[in-house]
């Protein structure tokens, strides 16, 4: 089944719906009528401030390979409807046979510090196209931000100290595991346990033994005797399969046998009990028997929550080893990112603008080719503007809340400014090539630090500020009123 699953091409993974749309367009003549969609969320997860973008460089390797192969073909071309007969005509699957993707791409670079309602990506060319990418855009982007969100939060709440992603054993599946690493890596995690994400993606791989190693033997201390002997250079003992403060005394004695043939114990980890109790005597007894440079790690379904609250304790842990609540985002399991059309080119070549309405104002879209400012001083950043680079700023350089058109900001001209999304694809073909992992990690924890404090708290952080450009406001708020049309009173 793997090697079916995850064998090239993969245009199917997306929903039945997009195929039928793009029939639609197909049938009626339109498919290469010209379109703008944009992938954007509207509230960030966890009840936060920001989101963290990722999963850019997975999505462009997709649609660089893009393409049906016969057995796609004849798989759709068995797809019947309710009659019985035929979902499609052999003609369009034949098109979608010889389909080469001819879409411009511009994009938030992975590790940007985002917010809701910015388009993270826009797609523009024919809506046939762009229809069908839809689904597996959201599935990459969605889940790799939402995951390098999370590690930001847990990197945040660990402070200087290292977080170890060890989530595979508890991950969504196998790309769920890998994208996760991926993403904890970009969201600030130090390392992973999953070998096969290091091999990938170059990340440093973290991991020593279990507590069935200690079973395997007669004693606890035969154990780390037996794994010095094997693993000398890489000692972090697991202390808590019978009695955790002993564990930590027999690794202590086993370290001094360590150190006398020339190695150093690196440490102890704690995987049950009562974490800041536990630390705070295992790092008496380690410095009492010479170990003060001897890590603490931690590990035990840990998240920032509880990480903040045992850091507040005075926990004495220096390595936190983070794995189910990071890589299947516990505490909120989707990104409830989104994918609009916002614009279709006319007959003359001109853009018409499209608005989604909804009876929610922030379900409410924006229309426009959208483009996303950010201005920043020497203090950090102080606004984004979604403008629509048809339209250009407005001169009054003021941005509108989206969801409370009350809510309005001036930005100066004179401030630091440069618009986010860039070009990743021309004509269907990448531009710019692959960014290293390291520059993308490095990328997310510079931008956190331009955030004020406030925004980046767990609890009810204060609101970035991000608005619409107030013509572009204008725009659609003419957009509504001429859908709509006036209501009669009473």
């Amino acid at each position: 089944m793997l090697k079916k699953l995850y064998q090239p091409p993969l245009a199917l993974l997306t929903d039945l719906y997009q195929l039928t749309m793009a029939y639609g367009y197909w049938k009626l003549g339109r498919a290469n009528q010209q379109a703008v969609f944009h992938l954007f969320f509207r509230k960030p997860p966890f009840h936060g401030g920001y989101a963290i973008a990722a999963g850019l460089q997975q999505a462009v390797e997709y649609l660089e390979g893009y393409r049906l192969d016969d057995s796609d073909i004849r798989y759709l071309a068995e797809l019947t409807g309710n009659d019985g007969e035929p979902l499609f005509e052999q003609a369009f699957l034949d098109d979608l046979r010889d389909l080469k993707l001819n879409i411009d791409v511009d994009a938030m670079p992975e590790g940007t510090v985002v917010f809701g309602q910015e388009p993270i990506l826009r797609v523009k060319g024919p809506i046939l196209q762009c229809q069908l990418l839809e689904t597996p855009l959201l599935n990459m982007i969605n889940f790799q931000t939402l995951i390098a969100t999370k590690a930001s939060r847990i990197r945040a709440a660990a402070g200087d100290d290292p977080v170890l992603e060890f989530g595979l054993r508890r991950a969504q599946g196998i790309d769920g595991a890998i994208s996760a690493s991926r993403a904890a890596y970009v969201g600030g995690c130090a390392a992973t346990s999953n070998v096969l994400a290091g091999k990938l993606f170059g990340i440093p791989v973290k991991g020593t033994h279990a507590h069935s190693w200690v079973m395997s033997f007669d004693s606890e201390l035969e154990s780390f005797e037996r794994y010095a002997e094997v693993m000398p250079n890489n000692c972090v003992f697991l202390v808590d399969t019978y009695d955790t403060l002993e564990g930590v005394r027999q690794a202590c004695q086993v370290g001094k046998t360590l150190r006398q043939r020339g190695h150093e114990m690196v440490g102890i980890r704690l995987d049950s009990g009562d974490l800041a109790y536990l630390s705070i005597e295992a790092r008496n007894i380690l410095d009492e028997e010479g170990f003060p440079n001897a890590a603490i790690v931690a590990s035990n379904d840990l998240d920032e929550h509880i990480m903040e609250n045992l850091k507040s304790q005075g926990a004495q842990i220096a390595v936190w080893g983070v794995g189910t609540k990071l890589v299947t985002a516990f505490d909120q399991p989707a990104l409830g990112g989104v994918y609009k059309l916002a614009a279709m080119q006319r007959e003359d070549g001109s853009w018409e603008p499209k608005v989604k309405l909804s009876e929610q104002a922030i379900k409410t879209s924006i229309p426009g080719m959208l483009q996303v400012r950010r201005y920043q001083t020497e203090q950090g950043l102080i606004g984004d503007m979604i403008y629509d680079e048809v339209r250009g700023i407005d001169p009054r350089h003021v941005i509108v809340d989206s969801k409370d058109t009350t809510r309005r900001k001036r930005l100066s001209e004179n401030a630091q400014s440069h618009d986010l999304l860039t070009p990743v694809m021309r004509g269907g073909a990448p531009v710019g090539g692959d960014e290293p992992l390291e520059i993308i990690r490095a990328r997310a924890i510079e931008q956190l630090q331009l955030l004020h404090p406030t925004i980046r708290r767990f609890m009810n952080p204060h609101e970035y500020p991000v608005g619409l450009d107030i013509g572009l406001h204008e725009l659609r708020d003419r957009m509504i009123h001429d859908i709509r049309g006036p209501k009669l009173e009473g």
